[in-house]
């Protein structure tokens, strides 16, 4: 989801004590030798820590560091907001800066976000966009979508100074090295944001890049391209070769086609290793063309794949959060999706099986994995924790939450 950018956490490094020896009287006139003994300095540090949470008792000391260094190591993860900068209508990159304990990341790698919204924090995931930057910030590009909680957040009523959550970097979609000869990059929508990543690290290297890249971008219509204006430059620069379609204009691209599809777009297909990130029907189709054909092709998807499906179930949720609450859910549908559409505050975070911050203990029931189909089975009582983002009910099913 994934030349590296990072930031180094800072170490300290005590002294350990000289190993014990044995004492005479002309060794008590003697200077010690070696490192000092570091058990005064530990001691006193201990002594001013219980000192300090005495005075900011009921409170803990690391609630009150937060409000006053809350970027600190050691502290949990997390980013200031530095700027919301718009990109289309419905897009904008965040700026942040991370927290001394941020451990950098690959080029087209993801985080996990984490924000508060009316009281409850929502995790979800975005790809990294920056390129090398001097003053240690990193970034992602966020695309509302209808009714979309986080992003319409982020895009829309974030404003600078804010906090936010992070989880370190993850994630495979990442380009080698060294790079293939040729490449050939297929996005569409906001699936350029782990691309674009790539393309501005790649293009700051003080040794200029010599391998061959196509760009082959679609989005609804020209004023709607995620970073329009810099692709366009790149290709006016020589650095890639650029094929925009617009839906409006275009129609859907039909990977296949003989006439308008790939082959037609990318003459020398079969020369180039494909990298592809956007919406579910694109990445299928790309899988099933590349894989007749024998190409290679590496994927980014933001859901995850369906691949296997049954009749559904009655979802029963138990617990403080979703007590008494019951949904129908059919068997296509996530745990995850079903619960947030009846109102059930969900835990969540990548929302493809991926990052485990879907958890949730099935007390009873059966749920099928959607990527492959299997079934987990809960005898009542049992608590066997499931990923709701990607299983769905198998049958009636009681979740504690």
């Amino acid at each position: 989801m994934s030349a590296t950018v990072s930031t180094t956490a800072e170490t300290t490094t005590e002294a350990t004590a000289p190993a014990a020896a044995a004492t005479t009287a002309s060794a008590a006139t003697t200077a010690p030798t070696g490192p000092r003994p570091t058990t005064g300095r530990a001691s006193l540090r201990q002594r001013l820590r219980r000192v300090a949470e005495a005075a900011v008792t009921p409170l803990e000391l690391d609630d009150v560091l937060d409000v006053f260094h809350p970027l600190r190591k050691g502290a949990d993860l997390r980013a200031k907001v530095v700027a919301v900068q718009p990109e289309t209508a419905q897009s904008a990159t965040i700026v942040l800066k991370p927290g001394r304990d941020w451990a950098g990341h690959v080029p087209g790698q993801y985080l996990r976000v984490g924000v508060d919204v009316d009281g409850v924090r929502l995790w979800r995931t975005y790809s990294l966009t920056h390129g090398p930057r001097a003053d240690g910030c990193i970034s992602i590009t966020v695309k509302a979508i209808p009714d979309g909680v986080v992003s319409n957040h982020l895009v829309h009523h974030l404003t600078p100074g804010q906090m936010i959550h992070l989880g370190q970097a993850d994630g495979d979609f990442v380009l080698p090295d060294p790079l293939p000869a040729k490449l050939l990059m297929v996005t569409a929508g906001s699936g350029i944001t782990p691309v674009i990543g790539m393309l501005r690290n790649m293009f700051s290297r003080a040794t200029p890049v010599r391998a061959d890249i196509v760009l082959l971008h679609s989005a609804l219509s020209r004023s709607e391209v995620i970073f329009g204006d810099e692709l366009r430059q790149y290709a006016a620069e020589g650095r890639l070769r650029l094929v925009e379609l617009h839906t409006d204009r275009d129609g859907m691209l039909d990977v296949a086609d003989p006439a308008t599809g790939l082959a037609a777009l990318v003459p020398d297909l079969a020369e180039r290793t494909t990298y592809a990130c956007g919406p579910v029907g694109l990445l299928d189709a790309l899988e099933a063309h590349h894989g007749e054909a024998g190409l290679p092709l590496h994927i980014e998807r933001f859901r995850t794949a369906v691949v296997a499906t049954g009749e559904g179930g009655t979802l029963s949720f138990t617990g403080p959060t979703g007590g008494g609450t019951v949904v129908e859910a059919d068997g296509a549908t996530t745990i995850l999706d079903a619960a947030e559409s009846a109102g059930v505050l969900m835990p969540s975070g990548c929302r493809m099986g991926v990052c485990f911050g879907c958890v949730l203990p099935l007390r009873e029931g059966a749920v099928r994995d959607l990527r492959n189909g299997e079934l987990t089975v809960a005898q009542p009582g049992d608590g066997v924790n499931i990923q709701t983002c990607i299983s769905a009910a198998a049958g009636p099913c009681e979740i504690t939450h």
